[in-house]
């Protein structure tokens, strides 16, 4: 019973120090997502589902590497607990994002992705809603990127702050979700490996 408590004590001691990795390594994403904003814009349709067959293919490549290093009997509570770690890293991410910071990325998604719809939203009646935000902050975004809308408050309330355009034609979604989503597919591989350590896997044999 001693040894399985100090077993079980140690496992929570190295996904803590595991999680903290992870934390450091989200705010240094938070860089990389800055800097690649302006290279997005440059970008197609075509380019970007390019891109997600790529990042759904290197996903499937990091999940057989991992089903090769870790016992099949205990793979599905490991990996529970990466996933978990995961969420829990990026939930405490969001939490540290000064709300300056907040409106900004919401700028820059917004921004990326209109930039695909070309002067389409010039000429066009535009609605706006606008989720986790107040109507000041949605202002003084769509000031910022010259659109003109009609701002309503979105009826489905979610997790993070997000801003729709809605022209009847074309919806335009941006938010920290899809930040988010962008952290746990291009971070994956590298979040995984700083969370299974050589002590994790030794442990798991």
């Amino acid at each position: 019973m001693e040894e399985l408590q100090s077993t079980e004590i140690l496992d929570r001691e190295i996904l803590e120090d595991a999680r903290k990795k992870v934390v450091r390594i989200l705010k240094t994403a938070e860089e990389t997502i800055r800097a690649q904003t302006e290279e997005w814009e440059k970008k197609t349709l075509t380019a970007i589902d390019e891109l997600d067959k790529k990042y759904k293919e290197e996903r499937e490549t990091a999940a057989v590497k991992i089903m090769a290093r870790l016992p099949i009997d205990k793979h599905r509570v490991k990996i529970e607990k990466i996933e978990g770690l995961l969420y829990s890293a990026v939930e405490t991410w969001f939490k540290s994002l000064s709300r300056q910071r907040i409106l900004e990325i919401l700028t820059e998604e917004l921004t990326k992705r209109l930039a695909l719809c070309g002067d389409f939203f010039n000429s066009a009646k535009v609605q706006a809603y606008i989720n986790g935000i107040d109507r000041k902050e949605a202002q003084d975004i769509f000031q910022k990127i010259n659109i003109t809308c009609a701002i309503n408050e979105d009826s489905i309330k979610s997790q993070y702050p997000s801003i729709t355009l809605e022209t009847g034609e074309i919806r335009v979604i941006a938010g920290i979700e899809k930040t988010v989503g962008f952290l746990l597919e291009e971070k994956r591989a590298e979040l995984v490996e700083a969370l299974i350590d050589p002590a994790f896997i030794e442990e798991s044999a």
